[in-house]
C-alpha cells in the first residue's frame, strides 16, 4: 500500500481503458471493471445507511464491513489476488446468525421500508445482489476466489435482516406485502 493519491485525476483512462492493482489495461466496460463499480457502489451505499441513526453494535458491524469490501476490491482489482478470508466470511455468518435471532419468524414476504435506515439497508440489499452478480459474471470468464462470491451473497442475506433489525430500532415493525392489495 505503499501508493497514495496524490491527486485526483490521472487522464490514463480518457482512451476507455484503465489500470488494473497490476498494471494491466482493461477496458472500463470489462466484466472486473463492473464488478469494481457495483463493489464501490455497494460501499457507497453502506456509507449512506451509516449516516442514519443505528445502534453502535450495528453501526461498528457495517464500519467492518465496509473496510472488508475494500479488501474485496483489493482482490479484484488484482487478477489471482485472494484477500477475503474464511474469518472475515464467518464473521457475517455470526452476525447474521446473532441478529436474525432477535427477530420474530417471517411469516410473509416484507416491503423494503418502514424507516429511513431500513430502507437504506434493503437498498444496500438489492445493490450487493447486483455486485454478486457482477461477481458471478467475471467467474464465468476470468478465476474469482470462492470466499469473495460467499461475502457477497452472505452480505445481502445480512443487508436484509438488518433493514428489519433497522425497523425494530425505530420502534417500527416489518412492512408486510399484501397480495392483490390493489385488484
Amino acid at each position: 500500500m505503499g501508493h497514495r493519491l496524490s491527486r485526483i485525476y490521472t487522464r490514463t483512462g480518457d482512451a476507455g481503458e484503465t489500470g488494473l492493482g497490476d498494471g494491466t489495461r482493461v477496458p472500463k466496460e470489462s466484466a472486473r471493471i463492473q464488478a469494481l463499480g457495483d463493489i464501490d457502489e455497494l460501499n457507497s451505499t453502506l456509507g449512506l445507511l451509516l449516516t442514519e441513526d443505528l445502534p453502535a453494535a450495528m453501526r461498528a458491524a457495517l464500519e467492518g464491513v465496509q473496510h472488508d469490501l475494500f479488501d474485496l476490491g483489493g482482490e479484484v482489482c488484482i487478477p489471482g489476488h485472494q484477500a477475503i478470508t474464511e474469518v472475515q466470511v464467518q464473521r457475517l455468518e455470526d452476525l447474521l446468525d446473532g441478529y436474525n435471532a432477535d427477530l420474530p419468524p417471517l411469516k410473509e414476504f416484507i416491503l423494503p421500508g418502514g424507516s429511513r435506515a431500513a430502507a437504506c439497508a434493503h437498498l444496500a440489499r438489492t445493490v450487493c445482489r447486483r455486485a454478486e452478480r457482477s461477481l458471478v459474471a467475471l467467474a464465468r470468464v476470468e478465476p474469482v476466489s470462492e470466499r469473495s462470491r460467499q461475502y457477497l451473497n452472505g452480505l445481502s442475506a445480512l443487508m436484509f435482516v438488518l433493514g428489519r433489525a433497522a425497523n425494530r430500532h425505530a420502534g417500527r415493525g416489518d412492512v408486510l406485502w399484501q397480495p392483490g392489495r390493489n385488484k
